[in-house]
């Protein structure tokens, strides 16, 4: 027995002693050591161990994580050599590299980071790394800079300042001479840009290009947020003065050759509070009896030709950006509010299609074109319901003619698998400062039903003329909307979480998995764990994106998918017009490379978009509660991590944290696959979905946080 204890404890030994050797060879995976060296710096002196040093260095160099460089000379050696791709940072300032190279994260922790910044194109090298464990890497070189411009709060003492950057995920504040200051005061927001980095330097330096003002202030907390992710909040001169340079009116020729539909009736329906409106139908009864409707969609790209100054400045923009109390738009107000905006009672040019239907909403034929309308009247989303609920009003017959059509093609396409993904959306009631004042939630109304399954209608027609061709031929290059199937891993977790609620997912195949989706959402719908579940499914899901090669839409059920009906606030619906102009004139098929490298931008600004949306809206809520210090809130478990739980409010959908920190009762392990922290002695569970009531204890502006305590799980 006394053999094989000691046997087994020279093998723990020489294991940890290897686990020791790699991680120093990791940490300076471009230098080479002898055995000597490698003790010295373990500050190991016991000669026997020295030797189980020199036959582990031998033994690694066997197993091919090191290779022999000089007698007796050690180095790294790499699994692989080098890969290229984006670093990103996870909210502790730890990198990890984005690349197709491989399918393993591959962290890069700061010693080795060598001032690459968030989004940066970057060539890494491997370290050599244990089966199981997590790799490690290094940059060797950063190719391409991301952005070199930041946003953040001024430091400013008496020889110079910093800029505190206002990411959590940019580890470095900027060194600033205060002759580079600009002159900005102590806390104030500004922007800055990088100058210089010297290699062995921690912090770059940099000079501030703009001071944004005093935090607090509603202007400079947007304009803010869209610094923080590298988007503009206005056009510049020349831009300006290139859209006002378009004529309004209408040339002669363009009444010639386009379809004519000035005298049937077209009208809009839009928010409230809409400006531009990229988007008309149209409707007549054909003497056969179907109907002819003319979905018309604002026709851009006449005024805009591609390579222009304004059509550069769409394509770097993407689309248009929705704050809380702005839309920061992708065109010149000239264009998106005035010349290309359908608005009433004016001749407008428009690309349509035009579907003939019948009375059960089946499509027997479908054209494409340009086209000139006249809209009869502008609706907004209300007007158009209380038309649709007490059947009265001018229109009437019409309005109640397309809800029909529209109801009975939603009804079809649940039928065949789309998924009914209609979250409850928060809006916050702003006074004239941008001050919120109080929430509200958004109606989704059958009038929003009309124009969403028309439009799909056109998106899905337009994809399928130009993507679904006989076997024999290739199809053209084109830009489609695609949304991959769910990762079964992740569905499954979600599966066996609604099961803690009494539903469940029936996994067989695609068709009975949306199915199961569907039911689950009308189930959930009124109920406390409503947003919670919603918001796991979406989870679940893909993310959506633009590409020229076609998987169909998932989460729509179509095999052929496109974004044709709002060109006027997305750049990709201007590259669809342009390409399906171009085959209705039988022309060559579009270089494919470009337009997909144009479609991963797009897909790039869509995701920018979307965090400056949320962003500002998580600083409304933190606005809208900062005065409540103290007061207690129902709420429902909204998400769980390692350092916490998120609370979302009942009343507001606000959503703060309670720090696992502050759960003093117990010490609280995580469980990530249960979407739980349980207790280690008691046991007790806070589960997401669980109904809390919880006080707020801070609401901090600048980081954007709000934090509870918890005083109950009910």
């Amino acid at each position: 027995m006394g053999k094989k204890k000691k046997n087994r404890s020279k093998a723990k030994l020489k294991k940890r002693l290897e686990e020791d050797i790699l991680d120093f060879f990791n940490r300076h995976p471009t230098k080479s050591y002898n055995y000597k060296q490698i003790s010295s710096q373990l500050n190991i002196k016991n000669k026997h161990k020295r030797r189980l040093v020199m036959d582990t260095l031998a033994e690694l160099e066997r197993t091919d994580y090191l290779e022999e460089v000089k007698k007796g000379k050690y180095q790294i050696k790499l699994k692989t050599s080098i890969l290229e791709g984006r670093i990103e940072f996870t909210s502790e300032g730890v990198g990890y590299l984005v690349s197709e190279g491989i399918d393993q994260e591959v962290y890069i922790f700061g010693r080795n980071l060598h001032h690459a910044l968030p989004g940066d194109r970057v060539r890494v090298r491997l370290f050599a790394y244990h089966k199981n464990k997590a790799l490690e890497g290094e940059v060797v070189k950063i190719l391409e800079r991301a952005r070199t411009q930041f946003v953040g709060t001024v430091s400013r003492s008496k020889n110079f300042a910093f800029l505190v950057t206002a990411s959590r995920k940019v580890p470095y504040d900027i060194f600033i001479p205060l002759k580079k200051s600009k002159d900005a005061r102590n806390g104030q927001k500004a922007i800055a840009r990088i100058t210089d980095w010297p290699e062995k330097v921690n912090n770059p330096f940099g000079e501030i290009v703009e001071v944004l003002g005093d935090p607090g202030n509603n202007e400079v907390e947007m304009h803010a947020i869209l610094a923080e992710f590298d988007l503009p909040y206005d056009f510049s001169g020349k831009v300006k003065n290139a859209a006002e340079n378009i004529p309004d009116h209408i040339p002669d020729e363009e009444y010639n050759s386009r379809r004519d539909f000035r005298n049937v009736c077209t009208f809009t329906i839009d928010p409230e509070d809409a400006k531009d409106f990229d988007d008309a139908l149209s409707v007549r009864k054909l003497n056969n009896g179907m109907w002819e409707v003319g979905v018309h969609i604002a026709d851009v790209t006449h005024y805009i030709t591609p390579n222009t100054i304004i059509d550069q400045e769409a394509y770097e923009r993407g689309t248009s950006v929705y704050l809380v109390d702005r839309v920061v738009p992708m065109l010149p107000e000239k264009l998106s509010n005035n010349v290309c905006s359908l608005r009433p009672n004016e001749e407008k040019l428009c690309f349509s299609a035009v579907f003939k239907m019948d009375d059960k909403a089946r499509v027997h034929d479908r054209w494409f074109g340009k086209t000139i309308i006249k809209s009869n009247r502008r609706f907004n989303y209300q007007e158009a319901q209380e038309i649709i609920d007490h059947q009265r009003e001018e229109y009437k017959e019409e309005m109640l003619k397309l809800n029909e059509l529209a109801q009975k093609m939603r009804k079809e396409r649940f039928k065949h698998g789309s998924i009914a993904f209609e979250r409850v959306e928060v809006k916050f009631l702003l006074d004239e400062i941008g001050s919120p004042t109080g929430v509200y939630f958004k109606e989704h109304s059958e009038s929003n039903e009309l124009i969403e399954e028309f439009m799909l209608l056109a998106n899905r027609k337009v994809a399928e003329y130009i993507g679904n061709v006989p076997q024999d031929k290739k199809p053209k290059t084109f830009v489609y909307r695609i949304h991959a199937s769910p990762d079964k891993d992740k569905l499954e977790t979600f599966a066996e979480f609604v099961q803690k609620f009494g539903y469940s997912i029936n996994m067989k195949d695609n068709k009975t998995i949306t199915r199961s989706i569907n039911e689950l959402l009308e189930q959930v719908e009124g109920k406390g764990e409503q947003n919670v579940i919603e918001t796991l499914a979406i989870r679940s899901m893909a993310k959506a994106e633009y590409s020229t090669k076609n998987i169909g839409h998932y989460g729509l059920a179509f095999d052929y998918y496109t974004h044709f009906t709002s060109p006027i606030r997305r750049y990709p619906d201007m590259m669809v017009h342009r390409l399906l102009a171009r085959y209705l004139d039988d022309g060559k098929s579009a270089n494919r490379k470009k337009f997909e490298d144009m479609c991963e931008h797009a897909s790039d600004m869509e995701k920018l978009a979307e965090n400056a949306e949320r962003a500002s809206i998580k600083y409304k809520q933190v606005e809208f509660l900062k005065d409540r210090i103290g007061e207690d809130f129902e709420g429902i478990i909204s998400g769980v991590m390692e350092w916490g739980v998120f609370v979302e409010l009942n009343d507001s959908k606000c959503e703060g944290l309670v720090h696992i920190r502050d759960l003093d009762d117990d010490f609280y392990i995580f469980d990530e696959r249960n979407y739980c922290i349980i207790g280690q002695t008691t046991g007790k569970k806070y589960q997401l979905g669980d109904p809390v009531r919880v006080k707020l204890i801070r609401a901090d502006l600048e980081k954007k946080q709000i934090d509870f305590l918890m005083l109950e799980k009910k």
